[in-house]
C-alpha cells in the first residue's frame, strides 16, 4: 500500500548508492552544463516554485511560457522532509509527452520516499534526454529507469548498450510494432483520419477523465501517438539482453500495443515480470487505475531494495 506519509519501510537496509561515475559510460562522464530542474509539489522547497535559468515562475506561468519546440526541463518530485530517500526513479515520457504528464505518478511514488525525476521525451531529441538522465545518475540507489511508450524502448536501449547502468527497468505501454495501427491495417485516408482524431487518441491513451482533461493542455503534442516508432528503436530494445530486473505494466485493452504482442517481447527477458491492467489503455501509469499502477510499482521497488533476485516481502497464504 502507498502510505500518505511515505512511510513504507520493511526495516531492511537499502541498496548502497553507486557513484555517478559508475553508472555513466566513460565517454559521458565529463558532464555537460546542467539543465534547469523544475521542482514539483513533493519537493522540499516552499510554495511549489519552479526555477528556470535563475528565474522563479509559478507552474502555470511556466506552462504558458514554454514553447512546444523548447527542450523541457527536468521535473522532480522528492521525498517529504525528514524521510530518507529509498531510491531514484527517472521517468522517460513517450511520444508527444512533456515531463509534467507524469506529475500524478511522480507524486505517488514520492509519498513513499522515492525520488522521482521526469526528463524530456527522447523522440524529439534523444541526445538531450540522455544528457538529462546523466545529470541524475548520482542520486540515491537503487537507480531505476521508468519508461512509457517510446520512452520504454529508449530506456531498454540505454541499458542494453551499456550507456546507463540502471538497477532495474519499470516499463509501461511497451510498443510492439514500428507502424501505427492504421498503417498496419492498410486503412484508406478517410478511415485513417477518423481513427486518428483527437478523441480517438485520448481514448487510446487513457480512460481516466481527469488525466484526459490534463492532456488537453500544453503538456501533450496532439497526434504524436500516431507517429511511427523511430527507426531502429524496436531492434535496439532487445529485452533478451537485459540482465537487470524488469517490471512491465500493460493495459489489457491497449489499442496501440496489444497485450499478446507485448507478452512475447517480455517473455524474452531473463528476469521480467509482466502485470496486465484490466481494461487498461496504452498509458498504464496514467490510466483510470493509476493508483494500482503506482502501488504495483512501489511493491516492485521495495523488493528491488532487498536484492536483484526480488525476494518476496508479502506472500499469499493458501487457506
Amino acid at each position: 500500500m502507498i502510505a500518505p506519509d511515505g512511510a513504507v519501510n520493511d526495516g531492511r537496509p537499502a541498496t548502497p548508492e553507486r557513484s555517478q561515475q559508475q553508472r555513466l559510460a566513460p565517454t559521458e562522464a565529463a558532464g555537460a552544463e546542467r539543465a534547469p530542474i523544475l521542482v514539483g509539489r513533493g519537493a522540499t522547497i516552499p510554495t511549489n516554485l519552479v526555477a528556470i535559468a535563475g528565474n522563479i515562475l509559478s507552474t502555470d506561468e511556466e506552462a504558458r511560457m514554454t514553447q512546444p519546440d523548447q527542450q523541457p526541463a527536468i521535473v522532480s518530485w522528492t521525498e517529504s522532509e525528514g524521510l530518507n530517500p529509498r531510491g531514484t526513479i527517472v521517468v522517460i515520457p513517450g511520444r508527444g509527452e512533456r515531463p509534467e504528464v507524469y506529475e500524478r505518478f511522480g507524486k505517488r511514488l514520492s509519498f513513499d520516499a522515492y525520488r522521482v525525476h521526469a526528463v524530456a521525451s527522447p523522440v524529439e531529441d534523444p541526445a538531450a534526454t540522455e544528457e538529462q538522465i546523466g545529470q541524475l545518475l548520482g542520486g540515491p540507489g537503487p537507480f531505476v529507469l521508468a519508461g512509457s511508450d517510446t520512452g520504454a524502448l529508449f530506456a531498454i536501449g540505454l541499458v542494453v548498450s551499456g550507456r546507463v547502468a540502471a538497477d532495474a527497468l519499470l516499463l509501461a505501454g511497451l510498443p510492439t510494432a514500428a507502424e501505427t495501427a492504421a498503417d498496419a491495417a492498410g486503412e484508406d485516408t478517410a478511415e485513417a483520419d477518423s481513427s486518428r482524431s483527437w478523441e480517438a487518441e485520448l481514448e487510446a491513451r487513457t480512460a481516466c477523465p481527469t488525466h484526459r482533461g490534463r492532456l488537453a493542455g500544453p503538456i501533450l503534442r496532439r497526434g504524436a501517438l500516431y507517429e511511427p516508432v523511430p527507426d531502429g528503436w524496436l531492434e535496439a530494445a532487445n529485452l533478451k539482453a537485459v540482465t537487470v530486473p524488469v517490471l512491465g505494466l500493460h493495459g489489457a485493452a491497449d489499442p496501440v500495443s496489444p497485450l499478446a504482442a507485448a507478452r512475447e517481447r517480455y517473455a524474452a527477458a531473463p528476469h521480467a515480470e509482466l502485470v496486465s491492467i484490466t481494461d487498461g489503455r496504452h498509458d498504464a501509469f496514467n490510466d483510470i487505475t493509476h493508483r494500482t499502477a503506482a502501488a504495483t510499482s512501489v511493491l516492485f521497488l521495495e523488493r528491488l531494495r532487498l536484492g536483484a533476485d526480488l525476494p518476496p516481502i508479502a506472500a499469499p497464504v493458501t487457506l
